[in-house]
C-alpha cells in the first residue's frame, strides 16, 4: 500500500513539476478540453501535447475520453488527495518549527 502511495505521489509531484502541464490543469479546471485546446496556447503539435496529457494520465489526474478522433480530456482532482496529505503533513511539521522559532527570537530580543 506504501509503495503504492509512493508512487502516485511521485507521479503527481512529477506531472506538477513542468509548467506546461500545471497552465493543462488549469485549462482543465474550468471544463474539460481536447489534446488539441490543451496545446494550443503553446503552439505544440497534437504529439507533443498527448505527450504532457499522458503525463498528467499517469499521475491520474487527468482521464481522457476518445469520440472519434477527439480525444476529451477531463480533470481527476481526487489524485491530488494524497499530495496535499504529504503537504499538510509538512506544512504542520515547519509551523511548530517556525513558531518555536518566533518564540525564540521573541525571547532573545526581550533580554530575558
Amino acid at each position: 500500500m506504501v509503495e503504492l502511495d509512493d508512487e502516485r505521489l511521485d507521479a503527481v509531484f512529477h506531472a506538477l513539476a513542468d509548467g506546461t502541464r500545471r497552465t493543462m490543469l488549469q485549462l482543465l479546471a474550468q471544463g474539460d478540453c481536447s489534446v488539441g485546446e490543451l496545446g494550443a496556447p503553446f503552439h505544440m503539435s497534437f504529439a507533443g501535447a498527448s505527450k504532457h496529457v499522458k503525463t498528467l494520465e499517469r499521475a491520474g489526474l487527468v482521464s481522457r475520453t476518445v469520440l472519434g478522433r477527439a480525444h476529451v480530456c477531463r480533470l481527476e482532482p481526487a489524485a491530488l488527495v494524497t499530495a496535499e496529505a504529504w503537504l499538510r503533513h509538512y506544512e504542520g511539521f515547519w509551523n511548530t518549527h517556525l513558531d518555536a522559532l518566533a518564540k525564540e527570537l521573541r525571547r532573545d530580543t526581550s533580554g530575558k
